[in-house]
């Protein structure tokens, strides 16, 4: 049973979600990590009264130590101190960190016991073999976080021989660009592109689902959580976001998961399974759903879904570059300096570099991230 939780980004939309889910079901909250909002995470530690709480800027990390001087958490500041917080030894850790910042923290969650709740979908992308290798020699449950891993990690339940599962199925909104050419598209704007049409997601993710680079990623973490192969996992777009994902068996019977838009429903999965309880969100009540659509995604447009499953099949430390690259490009566009389709241009180009393709190190993996953001850079 789930008594203590550290939740990593708890100033992020993961964060603030499962911190509602937390406040409900009475988990008492050890630590808090956040990367710069001193606001929101002094009053997350005036609520929960974490014994840890980490900022990784350090600066607002100082600052942040001064506003809550009167409290007994204690603050830890930089990379070092979120990892700290991670591996305290709380029951679960909740990673809801966005991009490959939330790897080591991910490793350090492992290395110390706790269950991970995984919302942080880059920790596998770029380390799968390794993560998943960690997992299994410490005996750590890693539990999905993201609606479309949930989904399948509930269809699958009750199968044993993973032989019978044919394919998995991860459901696309389509984002806010579905429908539309290349030249229609030829000249968007921040503001279009942050305009998801069903969910309420940082910056970062929601440009990423605008890319459908978002789907490419899960596809990536789908077949290390699931221990699948590329050509077993099929991407539909499905506009209503009501079937999360679902899982085809050897016998052609097909099982989903259903609900609402809400990811505490998924995070409150996480932290309680096997258990179920009282949702924190809406009943789905199907009778006002509409009709269910689903469609192939326009991969001649969209491109990021097939180079994620090429670098996947690449294997190595391919993963981790085309990560790094959408990471420093979607930076760019969001800051202005570049165009978004610089940003599928830049995760191409990354297929073509020359990498190891066999096993490798953390070290290797920070390195391959560092190098590429720095040549994207370059490229400006």
């Amino acid at each position: 049973m789930i008594k203590t939780i550290c939740v990593l980004g708890s100033t992020g939309s993961i964060g603030v979600q499962a911190l509602d889910v937390a406040r409900k079901r009475g988990f008492r909250v050890a630590a808090l990590t956040a990367n710069s909002n001193v606001d929101v995470i002094e009053a997350q530690i005036r609520e929960f009264k974490p014994e840890y709480a980490a900022l990784a800027d350090e600066a607002k990390a100082a600052e942040l130590k001064i506003k809550v001087s009167d409290t007994p958490t204690e603050v830890l500041s930089g990379r070092e101190g979120v990892i700290e917080c991670a591996r305290i030894g709380a029951d679960a850790v909740l990673n809801g960190i966005v991009g490959i910042a939330g790897l080591e923290p991910t490793l350090a969650a492992i290395e110390a016991g706790s269950v991970l709740a995984l919302a942080n979908k880059e920790s596998l992308v770029t380390a799968g073999a390794l993560v998943m290798k960690t997992a299994r020699e410490k005996g750590v449950p890693v539990l999905p976080v993201d609606s479309e891993h949930s989904a399948i990690f509930q269809s699958i339940q009750g199968c044993a021989d993973r032989k019978q599962i044919k394919k998995l199925i991860l459901t696309a909104s389509g984002g806010p660009f579905y429908g539309k050419s290349r030249e229609e598209l030829k000249n968007i704007t921040l503001e279009q592109a942050l305009a998801h049409p069903n969910w309420s997601m940082g910056a970062k993710i929601t440009i990423d689902s605008a890319t459908m680079m978002n789907k490419g990623l899960e596809l990536i973490e789908a077949a290390w959580l699931f221990d699948m192969s590329p050509d077993r996992i099929e991407v539909l777009v499905h506009r209503q976001s009501i079937v999360h994902s679902l899982a085809e068996f050897s016998d052609n019977s097909v099982i989903a998961q259903l609900g609402v838009p809400d990811m505490r429903i998924p995070i409150q999965y996480a932290l309680t399974y096997p258990d179920r309880f009282e949702s924190p969100a809406a009943e789905l009540d199907l009778t006002q759903c509409g009709a269910l659509t689903f469609t192939r995604p326009d991969d001649s447009t969209f491109r990021c879904i097939d180079i994620c499953r090429a670098a996947l099949s690449k294997g190595g430390l391919y993963p981790a570059a085309v990560n790094a690259a959408n990471e420093k490009a979607n930076a760019l566009f969001r800051a202005g300096k570049t165009g978004f389709w610089d940003i599928q241009e830049s995760v191409e180009k990354a297929l073509s570099l020359s990498l190891p393709e066999g096993e490798y190190t953390l070290e290797d993996v920070l390195e391959t991230d560092r190098a590429v953001r720095e040549e994207r850079q370059g490229v400006i």
